[in-house]
């Protein structure tokens, strides 16, 4: 049996795992990353964000090819082949895992591949290939991800059934598939496979897509899906999944519904599951520590991120909402910081989400929704699209950008936009919430001619009563 001891040991090599023992290392410290992949890149890289914004690249292609028709260009019908289009998703994941093993071993960072077992508040048993490892730490940090939610009743034991990471796999281009789940995974997988040659119906069972999101960025959104998708089911329940005549192998799955739509079963070749994820807080030996789980299985931690184990942090999906790589990424250095004694804290004033749909939709800080919640008094401007110049000279004028500002000073206290390329300009937003700016701020920075950023000066304009490209005099 092998011994390791070491400053700080990291659990989970994600985002937010690798950020963390990266960033320990690039302050002196002795570090073990611990994972039970070939390198570091947990979820997202292997299973998650990259292989799914390599299918969404190709899937944007395929669009944009078959909209250039409507600019005098066309095309021929696209083949597909699958099995090169996997090849390519799979060499940017191996190109990028790669990479980031690379980078841990120029750090010196120990890294040792297997399924980690805790022994105690400063232990930790590693079952790998070739053996134990028994590692020691002084420190340790928990970034163990999280896994995609499985319903019971919604189980079949057939490759038929899909969830997120089944589905990133690619198995071939069913005739028809059913999303159920109408959230930021389902619609983004809907969304390949429809550019692919599914026909695609997403189910939901709220009012509304994208539930939390803003409703005027999801209906931007929604209007350019329902062209998509073969059908958009809300308010409805799968409340059955059965093999169609005894073998979903070979004929397909049949799905009872439960909700105000008129043909209450039918059959798909393919269900992708897609109803959230849940955090991986079930980690062996956990029990030996003091550290405290809660009722949603999120492990407890401080602003420091530190948990009720003082030797003991927690990061990333495991530690809570939002669950996404870059609120893990910036997390990381706070417990490593806070372990070197530096009075650091995880307080951002804005965490940017993006769905990378087509079009695309963003937001950050405060939304409208929130605000009426809050019963805060807010001023909501928003800047159309149809009124973009460079929106207008790619074809893709179906886009909007809000701000949510203060009244009486104009401070900016949300941002969200719909439109292609939404996911590239909301960090300005992030930015401005981030450093107080103003609603003038926005208005003086000159942005260039012509592209989408200049939507966020241009509601800016809007809120003074101002805007070169819109009419709209500011209330007396």
């Amino acid at each position: 049996m092998a011994t390791e001891t070491t400053q700080l040991a990291v659990l989970g090599a994600g985002p937010g795992g690798y950020a963390a023992a990266f960033y320990a290392a690039d302050m002196g410290m002795q570090v073990v990353l611990i994972d039970e992949e070939k390198n570091p890149g947990g979820v997202c890289l292997y299973r998650g964000c990259i292989p799914s914004k390599a299918l969404l690249h190709v899937a944007k292609v395929i669009d944009e090819a078959a909209h250039a028709s409507a600019q005098g260009v066309s095309f021929g019908e696209p083949k597909i082949d699958v099995a090169r289009l996997r090849g390519f998703k799979q060499g940017v994941v191996d190109k990028l895992t790669a990479g980031v093993g690379q980078v841990g071993r120029l750090r010196k960072v120990k890294y040792v591949q297997g399924r980690a077992t805790l022994t105690g508040p400063r232990s930790m048993t590693v079952a790998g290939a070739d053996g134990v490892t028994t590692v020691n730490f002084e420190h340790c940090i928990l970034a163990t991800g999280s896994h995609p939610t499985k319903i019971p009743h919604l189980s079949l034991e057939t490759g038929r059934m899909m969830d997120s990471t089944s589905g990133l796999e690619l198995p071939d281009v069913p005739k028809s598939l059913l999303v159920i789940g109408g959230g930021y995974i389902g619609l983004e997988l809907g969304t390949v496979y429809a550019a692919l040659g599914s026909k695609v119906s997403v189910v939901e069972m709220t009012p509304g897509l994208l539930p939390g999101a803003d409703r005027d960025l999801v209906g931007v959104l929604q209007k350019r899906l329902e062209k998509l998708f073969t059908a958009i089911l809300l308010n409805t329940k799968v409340v059955k999944v059965a093999p169609e005549k005894g073998d979903a192998d070979k004929h397909g799955i049949r799905v009872t519904f439960e909700g105000d739509l008129a043909q209450k079963e039918q059959v798909f070749d393919r269900v992708l599951v897609a109803v959230g994820r849940r955090p991986n807080s079930k980690i062996p030996g956990l029990e030996t520590t003091a550290v405290k789980v809660d009722a949603k299985g999120f492990i407890e931690t401080d602003g420091q991120r530190r948990t009720a184990e003082p030797t003991i942090f927690a990061i990333g999906d495991v530690a809570g909402e939002p669950m996404l790589a870059h609120k893990a990424s910036h997390e990381a250095r706070v417990p490593v910081e806070a372990i070197l004694g530096h009075k650091s804290v995880f307080e951002p004033l804005a965490i940017p989400a993006v769905v990378f749909t087509d079009p695309e939709i963003a937001w950050a800080g405060l939304t409208e929704a929130q605000a009426q919640a809050e019963g805060r008094e807010v001023e909501v401007v928003k800047f159309p699209w149809g009124a973009l110049s460079r929106a207008i000279t790619i074809d893709r004028p179906e886009g909007l950008t809000k701000l949510i500002l203060e009244p009486k000073t104009g401070r900016v206290l949300g941002v969200g936009i719909a439109g292609s390329g939404a996911g590239e300009l909301i960090a300005e937003g992030v930015l401005a919430i981030e450093m107080g700016a103003s609603a003038e701020d926005l208005k003086l920075t000159i942005h260039p001619h012509p592209t989408t950023s200049e939507s966020l000066m241009e509601s800016a304009e809007v809120f003074f009563g101002h805007s070169t490209h819109v009419y709209k005099p500011k209330r007396a």
